[in-house]
């Protein structure tokens, strides 16, 4: 097969955006969208949970059967996601597995050349049916949660993960650290490292001040920014309690989720806050850049971490951090250069860190642009990340 090319890929992944779940990792759809508009030619499918019109699941009852995702159409068919997870999350990926396999033979023309996931399981495992059927290699993508999370799983679970990555051809992993996890699992020559990122282009940094003013935000005031799930694993009761301890009344903190049994929590603390407070869900990313780029200073206090989204688009927007000394963040994170790396858990540390940086504004602007310039040098961007992915595609194919 030449360079020039094309070829079809079965991409699956169950943690997709769609209209009821319009932020939801927005990672997936960058990386399908990106690929996409390479050589490779992507038929997407996104196993959606039946579910009923009114209760607390609702949403995904109301998911359409197709939508059209930049480049490509993703198709959304029902399956069978058992509760309590503990117990039925292997009869989840059984019911994934069927209803992939028999939707693609039916809708889609088959079989493809390879079949990439988004994550090792449910999304890998839903394939490996279609994958045994047509002789049809399969690239995993792990962003940390199935191989962090591993000894979490019942033991039906752990042998689905354990299967699935046994047939997979390649395991690509967001960083190395989380590359060391995966390679208890599989050999060396199975797993690489296949960075995300983000596309600076898509930042407009060059209007700061104009956005600032535009968002209400007086120019003394000191913007710290979160943004990731509302739960405990992300750290945002340190980061409140860290805020919260700040001797000062220049502060503004904003935070913007799209998921997390702390939501409530959070609004209600935040509310009993000193500091000046605004709490967004399921911001639109278009806004959320808009904040990104306003804010003087991210604080991304997780307790673990592969390499998240939101310091790539930090680094875009030139906005330095202050990111937990975890998983694959000290990779991204240059400490005192582009940022300043703490130990999780440490909150007393965290209000210290941040209370110096606000102060020294000058340094705040030097790192913001540094982790701009890293960004570019290393060329971490879905163009490059989809570049990667394609090589992979490629090479495991000629393997067949």
């Amino acid at each position: 097969m030449s360079e020039d090319d094309s070829y079809d890929v079965l991409a699956s992944c169950i943690h997709h955006q769609s209209h009821p779940l319009g932020t939801r990792s927005p990672f997936n759809h960058r990386s399908f969208d990106a690929i996409n508009r390479t050589a490779a030619d992507l038929d997407v499918v996104v196993p959606t949970p039946f579910a009923p019109p009114v209760g607390p699941y609702s949403e995904y009852y109301r998911v359409p059967k197709t939508e059209r995702w930049g480049s490509y159409v993703a198709h959304y068919p029902r399956f069978f996601y058992y509760v309590p997870k503990r117990y039925l999350y292997h009869r989840s990926g059984d019911s994934l597995q069927k209803r992939v396999r028999r939707y693609a033979e039916r809708t889609f023309e088959t079989p493809h050349d390879v079949v990439h996931t988004s994550d090792i399981y449910l999304d890998g495992y839903g394939a490996l049916s279609y994958c045994r059927r047509h002789d049809v290699p399969l690239v995993v993508m792990s962003h940390a949660v199935d191989l962090n999370n591993y000894d979490q799983f019942n033991a039906a679970a752990q042998s689905r993960i354990r299967e699935t990555i046994d047939y997979a051809s390649r395991l690509l992993v967001v960083s190395d650290e989380l590359a060391a996890t995966a390679r208890r699992f599989a050999p060396d020559t199975k797993v690489e490292t296949v960075p995300i990122g983000e596309d600076p282009d898509r930042f407009p940094v060059d209007q700061r001040a104009a956005i600032r003013r535009e968002l209400g935000i007086d120019p003394d005031t000191k913007l710290l920014l979160y943004v990731g799930a509302y739960t405990e694993q992300k750290g945002i009761e340190d980061l409140v309690a860290a805020v919260d301890a700040l001797d000062r009344e220049d502060v503004m903190l904003v935070t913007v989720g799209h998921e997390g049994d702390r939501r409530w929590w959070l609004l209600d603390r935040l509310g009993r806050m000193d500091h000046y407070t605004k709490s967004f869900w399921r911001l639109d990313p278009v806004a959320l850049r808009r904040w990104q780029v306003a804010a003087d200073l991210l604080v991304h206090p997780s307790w673990t971490e592969g390499r998240p989204t939101v310091l790539y688009e930090a680094m875009a927007a030139g906005t330095p951090a202050v990111a937990s000394d975890v998983g694959g963040i000290p990779e991204m994170i240059v400490d005192g250069e582009t940022g300043v790396l703490v130990p999780p858990h440490d909150r007393d540390r965290l209000t210290a860190t941040v209370d110096r940086l606000l102060d020294d504004p000058q340094r705040l602007e030097e790192m913001g642009a540094a982790g701009r310039r890293r960004l570019i040098e290393r060329n971490w961007t879905w163009s490059r990340h989809a570049e990667n992915v394609v090589s992979i595609h490629r090479e495991v194919m000629s393997e067949q």
